[in-house]
């Protein structure tokens, strides 16, 4: 049975991305920074738990030795601060950096070796805001920026290994994450009837695009970033602007 690794396992877009590789016919090695939350993927997907946090060298050097073999990684794990870069402190940038961007190349860096002769798959999580920066994120689009750069670079890298590195961005996806941002259901409805595609995100639609990137039906495909959200990065900011505009001109009811 083939076997893959997925970081940042715990809730979220983590978990629904261990489910849909275990779907998908692989053994998972669920890992999180909280071990318990990584325990209750694992034991949701048949897999095995991990307790790592991807910004600490030598854990995740421990964490190679220790899962064994390999077939596909996928670089989940990350962290946001929401203030702006002018609020922002030192440490607070340097956490979102070493986390999401140190972290996914540590975990490639590591992890590698555990794949066969044949070859492997990476798949990073970037996201839209590399590409469409918003007001009060701080550094985070910065580090989603960098993960494409990184998802290039590895991909160029690895190609003679027959490794292939893609990455994933996710859009506007309803998670325990972001369900802060969304926490007015009326809000949430209208942000979601104005992207393109007419609804937010789920974590099942980022899961299969990942589990697409690490199936052999994508055999051919390296160094590419997939964009999952909606039609957002065509031309949704607009009308999600217009939206929230128009939901706080409505009358209280």
């Amino acid at each position: 049975m083939p076997r893959a690794l997925v970081t940042g396992a715990g809730n979220g877009i983590g978990r629904a991305i261990a489910r849909q590789l275990a779907d998908n016919g692989f053994e998972v090695a669920a890992v999180d920074i909280d071990g318990a939350a990584a325990e209750s993927t694992a034991a949701d997907v048949g897999g095995t738990a991990y307790g790592c946090d991807v910004a600490d060298e030598r854990a995740v050097a421990a964490l190679a030795e220790s899962v064994g073999a390999l077939d596909v990684v996928v670089s989940n794990a990350g962290i946001w601060r929401s203030k702006s870069l002018a609020d922002s402190t030192l440490a607070e940038v340097e956490d979102v950096l070493r986390t999401n961007v140190v972290g996914s190349w540590l975990i490639a860096r590591a992890l590698t070796p555990n794949f066969p002769e044949t070859g492997g798959a990476i798949v990073n999580l970037t996201s839209t805001l590399a590409e469409m920066p918003g007001v009060g994120r701080g550094i985070y689009p910065a580090s989603k920026a960098a993960i494409v750069a990184l998802t290039k670079q590895l991909a160029s890298e690895y190609a003679p290994r027959r490794i292939r590195v893609n990455a994933v961005g996710p859009g506007l996806v309803l998670t325990e994450g972001t369900r802060g941002e969304f926490a007015d259901p009326g809000l949430a409805r209208a942000i979601g009837e104005s992207m393109p595609l007419g609804r937010l995100g789920e974590p099942s639609d980022i899961a299969a695009a990942v589990g697409f990137l690490a199936s052999p039906a994508a055999g051919y495909i390296t160094g590419q970033v997939l964009f999952v959200d909606g039609g957002w990065t065509v031309n949704g900011s607009a009308f999600i602007g217009l939206a929230v505009q128009d939901y706080f001109r409505q009358p209280v009811q």
